[in-house]
C-alpha cells in the first residue's frame, strides 16, 4: 500500500520507527560512551601502573681478574715471523741488493754532479788554520767523492802515507840521535839524508801515489791505476832499503844498529843501538802492510774492468783535451803556418826577381 492508501489525519511520527523507546535508549547510550571515551586514559593508568626500577651502582672499583681459561700464547720463532727463502732465491736476492746498492750509488753521484754544478769545490787539504798564508791545495772528502764500497781501501792508502811520513821523521830523530853517540863516521851522512827524505818523500809519495789512487777510485781511471801500481812499487823498494839500515842510504834500520850495539861502550850507545832496531823492525812491518795493501788495490783494479788499452785511451785523451797541449799546438801551428808563408813569399819574389834578371 502506498501513502496514499494512510490516513492523512494520523500521526506523521507513529509511523518512524527511530521514535522507538528500545532504540532512542540504545543510541543514546552509544553517543555518550563516545562523549566519555579517552583513548589515553588506559595507556596513562598503564604507563603509571608499572614502576621502573631502581638501579644499584657498585660502591667499589672494578677488579680485573685473570682469566685461566685461554692458552698461553705460542712461542716467538725466527722462522714463524720470517720463512728463509728456497735455495733458488738466495742468488736472486743478492742480485737484488747489489742492484739497489748501484742505483743508490748512481742517485749518489747524480746529486753529487748536480750540485757541483752551483757549488765550487774549496780546497780543504792540508787543513791549515785561516790566519796561515799557504792555503790548502787538494780537495777531499771520503764520503763525497769515492764510493761506499771503496770508502775503507782508500782510507787504508791514507793511513799508509800518514805512516810513512811518521817513520820518516822518527828515523830523522834516531840519526840525529846516531850522530850524537859518534860510534861510527858514516853517521853525519846518514842525518842528511834522513833529513832530505823527510822534507822530500811526504809529498812527492802523497802526489804521486796517492792522490792517483783517490782518483783512480774517484772516477774509475785505469790511468791512475797504473801510476799508482808503478810508483807505491818503488816506494815499497825504498822501504825494504830503508828497514836494511845502510848508513850512505840516509836510514836507521837492521846493519848500523847492529853495528851501533856491537861497538856500543855505554848504555847510551846500546840504547841507541836497540832504537835504530826498533826503527829496522817498523819499516820492515811498513813494507808487509804495502804489499798487501798492493793486492788488494790489484784486486779491486781486475774487478773494475780495467785495462792498460783503457788506460793508454783515457792518456791519449787527456793529452788531446790538456789545455797546455792545446795552447802549445796551436803555437806550433801557427808558427808552421807562418814560415810556410814567409818561404812561400820569398820563392815567389827569388822568382820575380830571376825572371827580371834574364830580361
Amino acid at each position: 500500500m502506498t501513502d496514499f492508501d494512510s490516513n492523512p489525519f494520523a500521526d506523521p511520527e507513529a509511523a518512524n520507527p527511530f521514535q522507538d523507546p528500545s532504540v532512542q535508549q540504545a543510541t543514546s547510550n552509544s553517543s555518550r560512551g563516545l562523549e566519555e571515551f579517552n583513548p589515553f586514559e588506559e595507556r596513562n593508568t598503564q604507563t603509571n601502573s608499572k614502576t621502573t626500577p631502581v638501579v644499584s651502582l657498585p660502591t667499589e672499583p672494578a677488579v680485573m681478574k685473570p682469566t685461566t681459561d685461554q692458552p698461553p700464547p705460542p712461542p716467538y720463532s725466527v722462522s714463524a715471523a720470517q720463512p728463509a727463502p728456497p735455495p733458488g732465491q738466495e742468488d736472486i736476492l743478492r742480485r737484488q741488493e747489489e742492484l739497489e746498492r748501484k742505483a743508490a750509488e748512481l742517485q749518489r753521484r747524480e746529486q753529487q754532479m748536480q750540485a757541483t754544478q752551483y757549488n765550487t769545490r774549496v780546497n780543504n787539504w792540508p787543513p791549515l788554520p785561516s790566519f796561515c798564508p799557504v792555503k790548502p791545495c787538494f780537495y777531499q772528502d771520503f764520503s763525497v767523492d769515492i764510493p761506499l764500497e771503496f770508502q775503507r781501501t782508500v782510507k787504508m792508502g791514507y793511513f799508509i802515507w800518514i805512516l810513512y811520513t811518521a817513520l820518516l821523521l822518527l828515523n830523522f830523530i834516531i840519526s840525529l840521535s846516531y850522530l850524537a853517540i859518534g860510534v861510527v863516521s858514516g853517521a853525519a851522512l846518514c842525518l842528511g839524508l834522513s833529513a832530505l827524505f823527510m822534507a822530500c818523500l811526504p809529498p812527492c809519495s802523497f802526489v804521486c801515489w796517492y792522490r792517483p789512487m783517490y782518483r783512480a777510485f774517484r772516477s774509475d781511471s785505469s790511468f791512475n791505476f797504473f801510476m799508482f801500481f808503478f810508483i807505491f812499487a818503488a816506494q815499497f823498494l825504498c822501504t825494504v832499503v830503508q828497514a836494511i839500515g845502510v848508513d850512505q842510504w840516509g836510514s836507521s834500520g837492521w846493519i848500523n844498529g847492529l853495528e851501533v850495539i856491537g861497538a856500543a861502550t855505554t848504555p847510551g850507545h846500546t840504547a841507541v843501538g836497540v832504537m835504530m832496531l826498533i826503527m829496522g823492525l817498523l819499516f820492515s812491518l811498513l813494507a808487509v802492510l804495502m804489499v798487501f795493501y798492493i793486492k788488494k788495490v790489484h784486486s779491486l783494479y781486475r774487478r773494475t774492468g780495467a785495462s792498460f788499452e783503457k788506460a793508454q785511451q783515457e792518456f791519449a785523451h787527456g793529452v788531446v783535451t790538456n789545455p797546455s797541449v792545446q795552447n802549445a799546438a796551436r803555437d806550433a801551428g801557427k808558427a808552421a803556418a807562418t814560415g810556410a808563408a814567409d818561404a812561400a813569399v820569398s820563392g815567389a819574389m827569388s822568382s820575380v826577381s830571376q825572371q827580371n834578371n834574364r830580361m
